[in-house]
């Protein structure tokens, strides 16, 4: 007999053991109940209470805080070691896939820093390499995510689903099930919410005003591009883009344990089985790619009667995705004509005969420059009085 079970609208939320609490949470607390007991009990016969008390309450206190805390949906304990992991990595990183090499002597002993009382203090730079999860995109659109396997983005039109008719509503959501039931690797639907840069717009239209047929269209379009570019200076414009990401893994993973992901157990039984495998071979690539394009096309296929049209980004597109999400703050968005980080940017030698001409300052007094000019010519008033 089939039975209703409730899911939680946070997919990624850990399972409550005991009276609401977490695994994690569980751990944290005990830990610090069987110390502060342990504690107790060692120094109880030379510590009065009060004072043990002065010391407990707040270790008591804060590993509460730590164990139940959240910040934008993350457990405070989870923040603390994030934080004290970040202070442990390096500072300087560099993109070197080949390895850092030992920076010149002078340049390490040269870099001083000023504190606030104005002495300068030698430090020296120790660069990292820096190791990023996308390893690189090649000229298909395809990211490469090293072991971890293959991506790739899609960009996936919207529907207008208030506006349709219950039955179209129901066909609506049978072609969205359709395809939720055909996935069978990771897809990733994102929403996100990006600046508007309206500045191409309005060059187009103000380029194309002369040429509209009729003064008034040309004085529509001059008002319309006005007033496009007070919005723009006024307002923060946003817009909103649906991504459909599908990443194809290259070696067999296995079975997530619970909502909260896989446990401890199941990712030291992942790091082993990775460390030997080995390197990933390039057969495996490949095949993992052809994997993804294949199913980019059923996700197309199984969308398009929703009247959702699925559209692949290529290497440049999806570049500016990657990094808009990771600088989502820019004032220059990116884009696909931006150079990538290891590009060499070169400019054109210039041309001597666009050279402006060289003035030179005189040293003659004023009467003298007033002496040297020559008289005006009938032709050079005429001239004058013409212009």
């Amino acid at each position: 007999m089939t039975q209703p079970v409730r899911i939680p609208s946070d997919v990624d939320r850990e399972d409550r053991v005991l009276a609401n609490l977490t695994a994690r949470q569980l751990a944290i607390l005990t830990v610090t109940g069987i110390v502060l007991y342990g504690a107790w009990t060692l120094a109880r016969g030379v510590v009065p209470l009060p004072v043990f008390l002065i010391v407990a309450l707040p270790l008591g206190v804060s590993a509460a805080v730590l164990a139940l805390g959240q910040r934008d949906g993350m457990s405070l304990d989870r923040l603390l070691l994030a934080a004290v992991r970040q202070r442990l990595q390096p500072r300087h990183r560099v993109a070197a896939p080949e390895g850092v090499q030992p920076a010149p002597e002078w340049l390490t002993s040269s870099i001083t820093a000023t504190d606030a009382t104005g002495a300068a203090s030698t430090s020296e730079v120790s660069p990292a390499a820096l190791r990023l999860p996308a390893e690189g995109v090649t000229e298909a659109g395809v990211v490469d995510l090293g072991p971890d396997g293959v991506a790739m983005v899609a960009v996936a039109s919207t529907v207008n689903f208030a506006l349709r008719t219950p039955g179209e509503q129901e066909a609506l959501v049978a072609s969205f099930g359709r395809y939720l039931h055909s996935i069978s690797a990771p897809v990733q639907v994102l929403i996100r919410a990006e600046r508007l840069d309206l500045s191409r717009q309005i060059s187009d239209l103000r380029e194309a005003a002369p040429g509209l047929p009729h003064p008034m269209l040309e004085a529509a379009a001059r008002e319309h591009a006005t007033y496009l570019d007070q919005l723009r200076r006024s307002t923060d414009l946003l817009r909103r883009q649906v991504l459909l990401v599908l990443r194809e893994p290259i070696r067999a993973t296995g079975p997530t344990d619970g909502l909260g992901g896989a446990s401890p157990l199941a990712a030291l039984r992942a790091r082993r089985a990775r460390s030997r495998d080995g390197e990933v071979t390039e057969t495996a690539r490949r095949s993992a790619e052809t994997r993804l394009v294949r199913r980019l096309g059923e996700a197309t296929e199984l969308l398009s009667p929703a009247g959702i049209t699925i559209t692949p980004l290529d290497a440049g597109q999806a570049t500016a995705v990657l990094a808009t999400a990771c600088n989502p703050d820019s004032l220059i968005p990116p884009s696909a004509g931006l150079a990538g980080a290891d590009e060499v940017i070169t400019t054109a030698a210039a041309d001597p005969d666009d050279e402006p001409p060289v003035h030179h300052r005189s040293t003659a007094s004023r009467g003298e420059r007033d002496s040297a000019s020559p008289e005006p010519s009938a032709l050079d008033e005429w001239e004058g009085g013409d212009l």
